[in-house]
């Protein structure tokens, strides 16, 4: 796997990248294919981030943010939540990636029991206009409804977007390319 590593208001040094290089290094064996990954840390507040971001190959991602007080413990967190993710998904990944080649080895992965499988249903349809407004006027609605994010018309009527709060308390906005 190759990694890039990056630092926000943290020096990312030469034994941080290689405890990171070794930890992450537990994830090769599920994957066939080089696949590429980003590695960010990052100081706020009190808070050590590890922020893993692993795109396989067919365009895919996996992805896990986990804080401590260390930064140590913060890359230990990443670890194991990635290969929950990664065997929490395995039937999904499966089925992608049977036709088109494998890319992760999948007898590496350990089965889950199949309540995972039944607790990813869809449950609920949920249909609504959507109204022409701008990302202002769409994050106004989306605070005012108190969800986490609110899809809307833009204002020229030719695509749709997509407000949402992210975890610093800003907002974020989604714009399909089409």
């Amino acid at each position: 796997m190759r990694l890039n590593y990056n630092g926000k208001n943290i020096q990312v040094t030469e034994s941080l990248k290689d405890v990171a290089e070794k930890k992450l290094g537990r994830l090769d064996k599920y994957f066939d294919a080089e696949v590429a990954g980003n590695v960010l840390f990052s100081l706020e507040k009190n808070a050590r981030v590890v922020e893993v971001t692993i795109q396989l190959p067919e365009g895919a991602y996996i992805r896990t943010e986990q804080s401590t007080d260390d930064m140590y413990s913060s890359i230990d967190r990443a670890v194991d939540g990635l290969e929950a993710q990664i065997r929490k998904h395995k039937g999904k990944m499966q089925k992608r990636y049977a036709e088109k080649g494998k890319s992760i080895r999948f007898e590496n992965i350990p089965s889950m029991e199949s309540q995972v499988e039944e607790t990813s249903k869809i449950v609920k349809v949920k249909r609504f206009a959507l109204r022409p407004m701008d990302p202002e006027e769409a994050v106004l609605q989306m605070e005012l409804l108190g969800h986490n994010f609110f899809v809307f018309l833009e204002p020229d009527m030719t695509q749709f977007g997509i407000v949402y709060k992210r975890k610093d308390g800003n907002y974020g906005l989604l714009e399909p390319e089409i």
